[in-house]
């Protein structure tokens, strides 16, 4: 038998197990398609690089089992240079997600739907040959390549953009973003500080050009980080190592009596200001990262990925019945879900991390002090940005009655 004789056939490959990957694989194999999910590391446990506090509602918006979470959370701290605020709820606002227990859920469900999933196998290139689309793979565990040919191919390989950016390729201008994660052992008492929050970090004292974060895992786990946008401040001129940063969270605010790390990871995100990626080509869609769909302010990306997975899984299905020739009209309703608040997004981050003086960054804390907990979510995860005008009048007016107050005497 010839080896053409022997390609499997597929109606989608998808390329990348992430979260947009496997999301993506799930939905389609679950309708009944003949899917191939593929991952290039061995296991799941190997680039757990994010961080994912996220919304209670993304467990039931993507029907995931309680058991891809790391922690629960009902506070949020924000810590500047000069202030900290906290703010706490009576019940359970949001998750922290185990970005690997995340992924092998997504991976399983694809084999238990009937799909495929291949991992330690890397994407080397495609062709189109008639109506099909021939992928060759490389099997890293055995070192060999194989052909598949598939009717949709999918690149959800993230910032690198392995398919739908080749090789001299005119590429859209990226904004770039760079985040190193520890995940650390502490002792119980410094857990228990830190457990059911999302702890956030602003100003120059803790990291210029970004922020920093704590997010509690499973018990006596922390995930401790920093990310930055790669880009010229217009204040501070030199900045330390993302690493000087992190350790400066574990030794001058959590004060651990002992730690371990027991995991580093980092990652640099390639984005798109205005959302001008490269959507689809032919018969070959891109999700996820891939398309910029990490919010530019919070770098808030799983949630988003998945989104657009659902989107794309229109359009795929669609493509597949013979409902429509290509994938045009899935840029537009990506547009159309991300663009506005995407936009503003970038121009408050922008001016956030590349401009604002640390004395405007403490006056963060002050603004939102009179808001409660769900609308300071509404603004960070849902992008309500009119919220937080309302905060800021209160913080006015209480300027305003504080300067009227007469003085007592002694």
């Amino acid at each position: 038998m010839t080896q053409k004789s022997l390609m499997k056939k597929f109606d989608v490959v998808v390329v990348g197990g992430g979260p947009a990957g496997g999301q993506c694989a799930r939905i389609l194999a679950k309708s009944g398609r003949k899917v191939l999910l593929i991952e290039r590391f061995k296991d799941f446990t190997k680039n757990s690089f994010s961080s994912a506090g996220t919304p209670l509602e993304t467990l039931e918006k993507f029907d995931l089992p309680q058991r891809v979470v790391g922690s629960f959370w009902n506070q949020l701290v924000i810590v500047t240079s000069n202030k900290r605020g906290v703010w706490k709820s009576e019940k359970t606002l949001g998750s922290v997600l185990d970005f690997t227990k995340l992924r092998e859920f997504l991976a399983e469900d694809v084999t238990t739907h009937g799909g495929e999933v291949w991992m330690g196998c890397r994407y080397v290139s495609h062709r189109t040959e008639h109506d099909q689309t021939v992928v060759t793979i490389k099997n890293n565990l055995v070192g060999e390549k194989i052909l598949v040919s598939t009717k949709v191919l999918v690149d959800a390989t993230g910032p690198n953009r392995s398919l739908i950016l080749q090789k001299g390729d005119l590429q859209p201008k990226f904004t770039t973003g760079t985040g190193v994660e520890y995940l650390i052992e502490v002792d119980e008492q410094s857990y228990r500080k830190n457990a059911e929050a999302l702890t956030f970090f602003l100003g120059h004292k803790w990291i210029p050009k970004g922020y920093s974060w704590i997010f509690p895992m499973e018990r006596n786990q922390l995930k401790v980080g920093a990310g930055i946008v790669n880009g010229e401040h217009r204040v501070v001129k030199e900045t330390e190592p993302l690493k000087h940063y992190i350790e400066l969270i574990i030794h001058d605010y959590i004060k651990p009596e002992f730690y371990k790390i027991t995991d580093v990871h980092g990652a640099t995100v390639k984005y798109s200001m205005g959302l001008n990626d490269v959507y689809s080509r032919d018969n070959l869609i891109a999700i996820g990262d891939t398309v910029s769909t990490i919010n530019f302010l919070g770098g808030e990306g799983i949630r988003h990925a998945m989104l657009s997975s659902e989107i794309a899984c229109r359009h795929i299905q669609e493509y597949l019945d013979n409902q429509r020739n290509d994938f045009d009209d899935y840029q537009k309703e990506m547009h159309q879900t991300f663009l506005a608040k995407w936009k503003v997004s970038e121009k408050l981050g922008m001016k956030k991390y590349l401009e604002d003086a640390d004395s405007l960054v403490d006056k963060v804390v002050s603004y939102l002090e009179p808001m409660k907990l769900e609308d300071i979510i509404d603004v960070l995860f849902y992008y309500k940005f009119e919220k937080v005008s309302k905060g800021f009048l209160s913080y006015l007016l209480r300027k305003v009655r504080s300067f009227f107050k007469p003085s007592k005497k002694a």
